[in-house]
């Protein structure tokens, strides 16, 4: 029997053995494409290479390729389970034409692997084709022996594929599994094209991207055509192992045992074998994911991780589990993926503990849901209302993570019902906010439009690591998205034959400077890399010509900035390895003149001794004049050198390390100095969370390091000025100061306090008897809600049997609070029922406890208001 890991190696040899680069799978987080959440198809890589952006030294390539689909258009996750073909988190096998073979070549390699390789049965193949693809049709029937009446035409929903709205697009064909007729639905015409049955499994697509879209929807012939395909591993699997579906191949079973082994809870029932497909499922994506560097959020990606996680542990709920359990199949998922994945082992600590603390927070919003649930039904029980509105479950699906399953069950067992219909509006509107702020593809579009232009154009020669000046030819003018010839005092863009300037970069800011000729002086403003070319946007004064002859000078001040921040990052990542973990992997970064931010992996805040140990290790090495050398590698042997590959960062074939003596070595295309000693000294400024397991950490170095300290320094000597003490003493006279303010806050709360009681003498004559209760509902003055409860609870103690509620404008806002004897709670009066009512009558709200509640409210012209509404209630209920 073929086992998962024999299929994918079998798949990239056989693709190998015909010409085919083996490229490693993307990350599941794309680079540099922000139309897409996670990387959905083993094209996404190559994106740039088939819009004719990027060139690659290998014209053939074959992948198995790292997928998730749980989010944006493609999102498999409420299916999960209910089939036995979907998946949040698969692999998919494929291989890639860029302009060299096409369809013949296409349907041979896929029609020779399935029916020589891994031997399918030819009797249970089907074919699909486009409608109008007379060629494939054919071809279908000289290279193979399949069946004309085997070969289905289908229309341009099934069988016609597009990048986009506009773009490279085409015609494909797939390749489907018949599973037998005990897989037939009930449908009497059940056939290929007719159902979605699971009978008729689709196992290969293959994409023949041989026209171009143009905004008005025409279709041109590209003049390289190129061939794209995917094929689901566990599809594969699932077939050639021989069971009922792709939770029973080997890429799941171990995963499923694991979670029999935690439940006590056998699978293979039938019904209840949906939680343990869920579980296994997401228990896939969240240790892939981790391991790419998404973390647990409330947006984006980590938001989409979330919600799987939090899934799982519903489902695990179904199956009896109480605690976190889901980061204990991490185990098996490494020990079954490691071979194709063998960055997952050293991640599987740190992936087990983003999990389990994930998992522990969910219990707490459980928690935490649940009594926001009982407050909300609580509350419409008043009004005599039975329906938890779309508003209310829709803020506890979206502030508190709560489930409206769980909703829904919570409100049916108190008589309630959930308005889903509101639910999905919030819902939807909310899909639209994400869409509206989410990045369009405008931005790709116009990087396709210039690398058309300067189709034909040689590739920008880049001289700037060791040169700060160069003379080069202008070779192309672009004015308003068009190609000129001259260009005369207004803002364009060149680009020429060489250039020092660096284009933004791997989180380094792009070089600023001037251009010139004899007859114009440009500005630049920005510089950016457009496929082969560096393209520079300029402000012109003058005249420019193609073909003329310029002088290119940088800012010299700006770039040695900018590279003493970019040395001091890779010393900085170093150093954080150092003390915090392995795990503290860069996330991204900002490198400018003036400071560098630098995000990293890590839960905890870091302490301000950790700070200082970073800091001695980055000023050590700076100290030692570390010289800073670079080489171009091919990139495997860089790896194996030990050099760190940095979080989304594209790397061809051959790749920059740059070494710093036996400190740290990264692969890295930025500037950088010549040693560490021209950083002169390293300070953190700030470090701090910027979302669930992501830190940050932003610092100077060099005169702006020195400015600092010097700033400092001044604002010390100023303090110590004000504070008539010494440097040396100023923390024990702000200890000592300190201390004296905390006994004067003390003396101030006893007179108030003492004033209260005085205060008390007169009000707590004003109450009066119903039923042998005393009642007490009175304005008063008070500078603060604090003081105000500790008046009301004084006064209650004195009283006895008593309902006191006390309210006052404090500041801008009204306070309002209750107090209420436990006896007269044994009668049905409620502080937190009558303290809600009197704040809605002043414009706002609140709730709490039977004997104790306190509330603000806005309109401080309807205190008396609230207070009337108060005895009113006080005096109904007595009555």
């Amino acid at each position: 029997m073929w086992t998962s890991n024999e299929i994918r190696k079998t798949f990239l040899d056989y693709f190998k053995d015909r010409q085919h680069q083996v490229v490693e799978s993307s990350s599941l987080v794309p680079v540099n494409d922000p139309t897409l959440l996670f990387s959905n198809a083993g094209m996404n890589q190559f994106k740039d290479v088939f819009l004719g952006i990027d060139k690659r030294s290998y014209t053939r390539a074959t992948t198995s390729q790292k997928c998730v689909r749980a989010g944006g258009k493609h999102n498999d996750l409420d299916t999960v389970g209910r089939t036995p073909r979907h998946h949040t988190f698969f692999e998919m096998l494929g291989n890639f034409s860029f302009g060299d073979y096409f369809k013949r070549e296409a349907i041979q390699y896929a029609w020779g692997f399935l029916t020589e390789v891994v031997q399918l049965p030819k009797e249970n193949l089907w074919v699909t084709i486009y409608d109008d693809d007379d060629e494939a049709y054919t071809l279908w029937q000289e290279v193979t022996d399949v069946k004309p009446e085997r070969i289905i035409r289908m229309g341009e929903k099934e069988n016609f594929w597009s990048m986009g709205d506009t773009g490279p697009c085409g015609p494909c064909s797939e390749i489907h599994y018949d599973r037998g007729e005990k897989y037939a639905c009930d449908n009497p015409n059940c056939g290929l094209g007719v159902c979605d049955c699971d009978r008729w499994l689709e196992i290969w697509n293959l994409v023949f991207m041989q026209y171009n879209r143009d905004e008005n929807g025409e279709v041109t012939p590209l003049p390289r055509p190129s061939i794209d395909t995917g094929m689901g591993l566990e599809r594969l699997s699932c077939i050639l192992q021989g069971v009922e579906s792709n939770f029973d191949t080997d890429l799941f079973t171990p995963i499923i045992k694991k979670i029999e082994d935690l439940t006590g809870k056998k699978y293979g029932s039938g019904e209840g074998d949906f939680p343990f497909r869920v579980i296994a499922d997401h228990s896939r994506s969240c240790t892939f994911l981790i391991a790419d560097g998404v973390f647990p959020s409330n947006d984006g990606r980590g938001y989409v991780l979330r919600r799987i996680l939090r899934r799982a542990v519903r489902f695990g709920q179904f199956l009896g589990l109480q605690e976190p359990f889901l980061y204990k199949t991490v185990d098996t998922v490494i020990d079954l993926m490691k071979e194709a994945y063998p960055e997952l082992q050293s991640k599987k600590d740190f992936i087990k503990d983003v999990i389990r603390m994930e998992e522990e927070r969910f219990f707490i919003t459980l928690h935490e849901g649940i009594k926001k649930v009982e407050e909300i039904i609580s509350s419409a029980r008043e009004t005599d209302r039975k329906v938890i509105s779309g508003e209310e479950a829709f803020m506890l699906y979206d502030t508190y993570g709560f489930p409206l399953d769980l909703t829904e069950d919570m409100a049916e067992e108190n008589g309630f019902t959930v308005d889903n219909n509101g639910f999905e509006t919030m819902m939807e509107e909310q899909r639209s906010r994400a869409k509206k702020a989410h990045k369009s593809e405008n931005a790709f579009a116009h990087e396709q439009l210039i690398a058309e232009l300067l189709n034909g154009i040689p590739a920008t020669n880049f001289i700037g690591y060791g040169n700060f000046t160069g003379e080069a030819s202008v070779l192309a003018i672009i004015k308003d998205d068009h190609l000129a010839k001259s260009a005369n005092s207004e803002e364009i863009i060149i680009v020429t034959d060489t250039t020092p300037f660096y284009a933004e970069s791997g989180g380094q800011v792009a070089d600023k400077g001037v251009i010139k000729t004899d007859n114009a002086s440009m500005e630049v403003l920005d510089v950016q890399k457009v496929a082969r070319w560096i393209i520079h946007t300029c402000r012109l004064k003058g005249s420019l010509n193609q073909g003329e002859k310029v002088y290119m000078q940088l800012n010299d001040k700006f770039r040695m900035d900018t590279s003493r921040n970019h040395t001091a990052t890779h010393l900085l990542h170093k150093a954080l390895r150092m003390v915090v973990g392995d795990h503290a992997q860069q996330k991204g970064s900002l490198v400018e003149p003036e400071k560098l931010r630098f995000d990293f992996s890590h839960f905890d805040a870091i302490g301000d001794e950790d700070i200082c140990r970073i800091e001695t290790i980055v000023n050590e090495a700076i100290l030692n004049m570390y010289d800073v050398k670079t080489d171009v590698l091919p990139i495997d042997k860089a790896r194996k050198m030990g050099a760190i590959a940095l979080f989304g960062e594209k790397y061809g074939d051959d790749v920059r390390v740059v070494k710093i003596g036996d400190f740290s070595m990264e692969l890295c295309g930025g500037a950088h100095v010549s040693n560490t000693g021209q950083i002169g000294l390293f300070k953190v400024l700030s470090e701090g969370s910027v979302g669930a397991g992501l830190r940050r950490i932003e610092a100077v170095t060099g005169r702006h390091a020195f400015t600092y300290l010097s700033e400092s320094d001044h604002k010390l000597k100023q303090a110590t000025t004000m504070l008539r003490t010494t440097n040396a003493d100023v923390i024990n006279r702000i200890d000592a100061l300190s201390k004296t303010i905390k006994e004067k806050d003390k003396e101030i709360e006893h007179l108030k306090a003492r004033l209260a009681r005085a205060s008390s003498e007169d009000i707590i004559n004003k109450a009066y008897t119903i039923n042998d209760a005393k009642i007490l509902i009175e304005e008063v003055e008070s500078e603060d809600m604090n003081t105000l409860r500790q008046h009301a609870e004084m006064l209650k103690d004195k009283l006895g049997s008593a309902v006191v509620l006390l309210g006052a404008v404090t500041g801008d806002k009204v306070s309002l609070v209750c107090f209420i004897s436990k006896d007269l709670v044994n009668k049905g009066l409620h502080a937190g029922k009558i303290i809600g009512a009197a704040a809605k009558a002043a414009g706002g709200g609140g709730g709490g406890r039977p004997d104790m509640a306190q509330a603000g409210a806005r309109d401080v012209e309807k205190l008396k208001d609230a207070l009337d509404v108060a005895r009113n209630m006080v005096e109904k209920t007595f009555s």
